[in-house]
């Protein structure tokens, strides 16, 4: 390839990419996500919720051709409910665990430790947080506007973990 075009193709790419840019700004900004820790904790999740949860999140993965391991923990991290999926891998037992604590103990989705490590800097100070587990598919149970328990599902790709979560979550709503 000549100079020239090379020049060409560079302008045009530039130029590109400075018009998306552009039309990703024009849009109307996000709204911002509710800042989880500063929700109260509530009364421990029951056992009878805890299932319905699990449920969802089963649900979800069965849909979807989905392996998973679903552990749903109370606002202190104890595990309430545990459910695995036949021929879900053995990891995932102690992953789905990890996740739901952190999501309880922390008031927040594992996705937001995963995040900030991927932003570097500053946000490797995640690693050192006791139980921290950066990895997507951690989620806060919410009812009544309060924190009662957290859901940690794992089996798959760790969106494919959130989405179940996710799933779960809503059922409490």
């Amino acid at each position: 390839m000549t100079h020239s075009r090379l020049v060409k193709l560079v302008v045009v790419v530039t130029l590109a990419t400075s018009c998306v840019c552009r039309a990703q700004t024009a849009s109307a900004p996000a709204a911002p996500p509710p800042n989880l820790y500063l929700t109260p904790y509530g009364a421990p999740i029951t056992l009878e919720a805890a299932k319905k949860a699990a449920a969802a999140a089963q649900a979800e993965a069965a849909r979807n051709h989905w392996l998973m391991t679903v552990a749903v923990v109370d606002p202190s991290g104890n595990l309430v409910y545990y459910e695995r999926s036949d021929n879900s891998q053995w990891g995932s037992a102690k992953v789905a665990i990890g996740k739901a604590r952190a999501a309880a103990l922390y008031k927040r989705p594992t996705k937001a430790f995963q995040d900030a490590i991927a932003k570097g800097g500053a946000g490797m100070r995640v690693l050192a947080l006791d139980g921290a587990v950066p990895v997507e598919g951690g989620v806060p149970l919410i009812s009544d506007g309060k924190i009662i328990g957290a859901i940690g599902v794992s089996g798959d790709l760790s969106e494919n973990d959130a989405q179940c979560a996710g799933a779960a979550a809503d059922t409490l709503k």
